[in-house]
């Protein structure tokens, strides 16, 4: 028997963290909010839509979203609301299917293909969802309904805010080919500028290269881009992703040199061992066998390191002793500041890779930076 063909929503919350904050004080209502601490070290983590008709974006410095518009209400972040809020909205997508796969706290893929709730369509679940988000949480959220998730993804920008975008299955192609390649997952401003050297500015033209060609020029992601621009993306909605990164940054009130960067290394090592000690909690047999160090130089050129090694971090004292030793891999200019330290680990595996005897970071495991 044929498999059903897949129906996909795809639910963006409209400006979720701004949203939130004018929804709980009525006097941000209307106004641009910019969600950030002020400061020149600061970013903005969201914006309502009345900030974003200045030009004010998420991930951008919030002294740059000041002077763009000065009259913002700048919200200091509450995380712990939003968490609550997000698993409100989590519960009534449950509520029609147990195939959901969250991306962020404001946005998830949902398969309804078999639906709990006796609605007749997607179309009409995507419906009652909004509706339900609307009188639940007294939020808006935008969808997008299609056969696949990417494509889903892309339709629930297309009437935002507050919106709901559909694409049937015999209308995908017309729907992606006047679309620039830019909005295909997966390709940034890099591969953009290398497409649009092929003359490739739309899904259209992407289409008019075989994909033996286009697999010469970008191997497998070639492959890949062949696929999306017909449409194609056999990528399952997957309810429950292992962790695969547990972490902790912090940004510096003024920036520093390597050599003084240890304590804060240790700092976030506990942070992130603490968060690691909750993931074995939850799932015992699931070992982290690799170390991360992340910096931001002043310029805020991101750089990592890393070490993987046969053994595993066995306690908090060996996270901060290979996260500080990876500072002899970075290899900039002993001058050289940075305003944001990290720490992660990654790298699980199954118990039983492991050897309990194998000396933890043994010459010759690290793995390049």
């Amino acid at each position: 028997m044929p498999a059903l063909p897949r129906k996909i929503i795809h639910v963006d919350m409209d400006a979720f963290y701004a949203s939130v904050e004018q929804r709980d004080d009525p006097s941000l209502r209307g106004r641009p909010v910019v969600v950030a601490w002020r400061g020149n070290r600061s970013v903005v983590c969201a914006a309502s839509y009345e900030a974003r008709t200045f030009g004010v974006r998420s991930a951008m410095p919030a002294v740059r979203a000041e002077r763009l518009c000065p009259q913002a209400i700048f919200v200091p972040p509450d995380f712990v609301r939003y968490k609550a809020v997000s698993r409100q909205i989590r519960e009534i997508f449950e509520r029609h299917t147990e195939l959901v796969e969250p991306l962020s706290l404001d946005e998830a893929y949902l398969d309804v293909t078999v639906c709990r709730t006796p609605l007749p369509t997607a179309t009409a679940t995507a419906q009652a969802i909004r509706a339900a988000i609307r009188e639940e949480t007294s939020l808006t959220a935008s969808a997008g309904v299609a056969p696949n998730k990417f494509v889903a993804k892309i339709a629930s920008d297309f009437r935002k805010p507050d919106g709901l975008f559909v694409v049937r299955p015999d209308d995908v192609l017309d729907f992606l080919a006047p679309l620039p390649v830019g909005r295909l997952p997966g390709v940034g401003r890099v591969m953009e500028a290398r497409l649009a050297g092929l003359g490739i500015g739309s899904v259209s033209d992407l289409r008019t290269f075989a994909r033996d060609d286009l697999e010469r020029r970008f191997g497998r992601w070639g492959r890949r881009l062949h696929e999306l621009a017909f449409g194609i993306d056999e990528h399952p909605v997957v309810s429950e992703r292992p962790t695969l990164q547990i972490s902790a940054e912090d940004t510096f009130a003024s920036d520093l040199l390597l050599d003084d960067l240890a304590p804060h290394i240790a700092r976030l090592a506990e942070k992130t061992w603490a968060g690691y000690q909750r993931e074995l909690e939850q799932a015992p047999g699931r070992l982290a066998r690799t170390v991360v160090l992340k910096l931001k130089t002043s310029d805020f050129r991101i750089l990592t390191r890393s070490v993987t090694t046969p053994g595993r971090p066995a306690s908090l004292e060996d996270l901060v002793d290979a996260a500080c030793g990876l500072r002899e891999r970075v290899g900039l200019p002993s001058r050289t500041r940075y305003r944001l330290v990290g720490v992660a680990v990654s790298g699980f595996s199954d118990p039983h890779a492991f050897d309990p005897q194998t000396e933890l970071f043994a010459e010759g495991s690290s793995s390049p930076g």
